[in-house]
């Protein structure tokens, strides 16, 4: 099977380390191990393709000029003939599949017009986050841009139930939604990886991993990190990751004298990850609450994967995919004193961490894998496969 993936998102640098870049080079790479002949098209190919992606052929499309914020939009609808052009230069294609993006559209209506399946992952509500969180000029430009590549795909892809909900709102993408959750490559995450950055003997080393950004929750962790009894056997706070929070972060610690007790690595290639899980004694997912919680975060299922015990915010697609007392501890979101309650509970219950790290990195290998992502997405081709708004797998385990 001949693919086309196409990303013609400007915040999406396909090969970079931001969690939207993985999920870029996770489905490719499950795709191509499936069998399938992968080619990318994206907006963003800087830098070099990781393990498993060097022989993916690789497609320029055309350059957004950087500038005003109305050009931009508009030579961002224009350039929709460009990839067009391309996509007819270089196929035919047995599967088109698109990450959506605010303004194109070409992808999708070529593959309805050559008569290939046309897939559309969506990830987000994107029009209202580039409200919300940037700048968007033109609202009613994007919701046209939306109803027409929504009508033109096969079948609309959503990482969680809220994005599903939001898609079922649009007309033409109604009855054609299926919810397909994020995944993990179990492989990456051997049980004996080393720690990269171990903490000083006696230590229990509280990690987190991600962008550091406001709907993390990050400043109710480090809340919660400031209630923490302090003893012979100190806590640890690991943060993997880098982004705009950061130093309101560190001064937030410093001011509490928790500086010294904090590690930040900054950002870090997706291979360091898994030493840097190894590292940590338990790991966190301490989101707020939002009035708007659409995500699947891939770092839980890396937690997963690598065997911890998780303490996550009881909030959206997390009160699924965690059972509480079971493959997780779930807490109200935002609450830093339960929060703090449930990691002094973990470190002082070794029997307990042990229990939920395993129970979660068996789940995470029988239901959770990028390939069955993959597997889902390729029975998907065929229209009357599946019917709309099921699971790739149940996500209550």
């Amino acid at each position: 099977m001949r693919i086309a993936y196409v990303c013609a998102d400007l915040g999406v640098p396909v090969f970079g380390r931001k969690g939207c870049s993985i999920h870029v080079q996770e489905v490719v790479r499950a795709m191509s191990e499936q069998g399938a002949c992968v080619e990318l098209f994206a907006r963003r190919l800087e830098g070099e393709p990781p393990p498993g992606l060097e022989t993916i052929r690789l497609h320029a499309l055309p350059a957004i000029p950087k500038g005003d914020h109305t050009l931009r939009e508009q030579a961002a609808l224009t350039a929709n003939d460009d990839v067009r052009a391309l996509l007819e230069q270089e196929g035919p294609f047995d599967l088109v599949y698109e990450r959506y993006s605010l303004w194109s559209f070409a992808a999708m209506e070529y593959a309805r017009a050559s008569g290939a399946p046309a897939l559309l992952e969506v990830n987000a509500p994107l029009i209202a986050e580039q409200a919300e969180h940037r700048i968007l000029v033109d609202r009613a430009g994007a919701e046209r841009a939306a109803e027409r590549v929504f009508r033109a795909a096969a079948h609309l892809l959503a990482v969680s139930a809220e994005v599903a909900d939001y898609l079922e709102q649009f007309p033409a993408a109604r009855g054609r939604v299926h919810i397909v959750p994020n995944g993990v490559d179990p492989n990456r995450f051997p049980p004996d990886s080393v720690p990269s950055c171990p903490g000083p003997p006696g230590a229990f080393t509280v990690g987190f991993v991600g962008t550091l950004k406001p709907w993390h929750g990050l400043e109710t962790l480090v809340e919660a990190f400031a209630l923490l009894p302090r003893g012979a056997t100190d806590f640890r706070l690991l943060i993997v990751g880098d982004g705009p929070e950061r130093p309101r972060l560190q001064a937030d610690l410093c001011a509490r004298g928790l500086r010294e007790l904090t590690r930040f690595t900054g950002s870090v290639n997706p291979d360091q990850v898994p030493g840097l899980l190894a590292s940590m004694d338990v790991a966190v997912a301490p989101y707020p609450k939002l009035a708007s919680f659409y995500f699947s975060p891939l770092k839980v299922y890396e937690y997963m994967a690598a065997g911890l015990p998780i303490v996550a915010s009881r909030i959206g697609q997390l009160a699924e995919l965690l059972r509480h007392e079971e493959t997780g501890l779930l807490c109200p979101p935002g609450d830093a004193l339960a929060l703090a309650a449930t990691l002094e509970r973990l470190r002082g219950d070794a029997e307990l961490r042990q229990r939920l790290g395993k129970a979660a990195r068996a789940t995470a290998f029988r239901k959770h894998t990028w390939a069955a992502v993959a597997q889902r997405i390729l029975s998907l081709t065929h229209r009357e496969a599946v019917a709309p708004l099921a699971a790739v797998s149940s996500t209550s385990s």
